[in-house]
């Protein structure tokens, strides 16, 4: 009893040790709420991105080996290819706000397999590759019971987090901030943390994965702006 009663604490502890930035991104989003960007995509991403990372952590439980760290830097990619396409190609409210009118309610299912959702997800699953480091030795000295208390308590916290950072962007001050600077913000903000994410974990100290970001951020890149180039084309026919 006494191990299940300390890994209430245990979880609470681990996951605000690994998600406090996690706080300062959700205010980004909550802050870019519009048409066809809901409440409910940020939060069910965060929860499917968590998730994931808690899956990928589980085989430390089992005695099992994981990738490599500097591997695993490479999901800073996610984050950055996500920024550039924020900053590449920005989208109105606007003509959103006039394609979700004819658009009809969206199901659980569909929400939660959106690209908005799975977006949130990448960046959440991205971002935590420190998560993973600590969760495996964590999971690894758990037993069944503790192991399910510590995961109860990591996503009752994601959804703690989640209302957290939306009361936040209640307050006018913070929310005045963000929404005059916020779109401004977030690509530099995803792109900046992707940047971390590779570095925190050596992955550029390994020259193959150097090589194989740059090859991947720059065709990302190229792609990106081919894209922007084709908008006046299109409409001008």
């Amino acid at each position: 009893m006494n191990e299940l009663i300390a890994a209430v604490p245990t979880g609470i502890t681990a996951f605000i040790a690994t998600n406090l930035d996690d706080i300062l991104i959700l205010l980004l989003f909550f802050s870019q709420v519009n048409a066809n960007f809901r409440h409910r995509h940020i939060v069910s991403g965060q929860y499917l991105g968590f998730g994931t990372l808690v899956l990928v952590s589980l085989p430390g439980f089992f005695g099992g080996l994981m990738f490599p760290q500097d591997w695993v830097g490479l999901l800073g990619i996610a984050p950055i290819a996500i920024g550039l396409n924020n900053l590449l190609a920005p989208n109105s409210d606007e003509p959103e706000a006039e394609v979700a009118l004819t658009l009809p309610e969206q199901s659980s299912l569909s929400t939660f397999l959106s690209p908005q959702t799975c977006s949130i997800a990448a960046v959440t699953f991205a971002n935590g590759g420190d998560n993973v480091g600590i969760y495996v030795p964590l999971f690894a000295n758990c037993t069944w019971d503790s192991l399910f208390v510590v995961l109860s308590m990591f996503f009752s916290m994601v959804g703690v987090w989640c209302y957290a950072a939306y009361q936040l962007t209640r307050i006018p001050a913070i929310a005045e901030t963000l929404s005059r600077y916020g779109n401004l913000l977030v690509p530099f903000v995803l792109i900046g943390l992707g940047i971390l994410i590779l570095i925190d974990s050596h992955t550029l100290e390994n020259r193959g994965l150097a090589v194989l970001t740059l090859v991947v951020t720059g065709l990302w890149t190229l792609k990106l702006i081919a894209a922007v180039s084709l908008i006046p084309q299109v409409e001008k026919n």
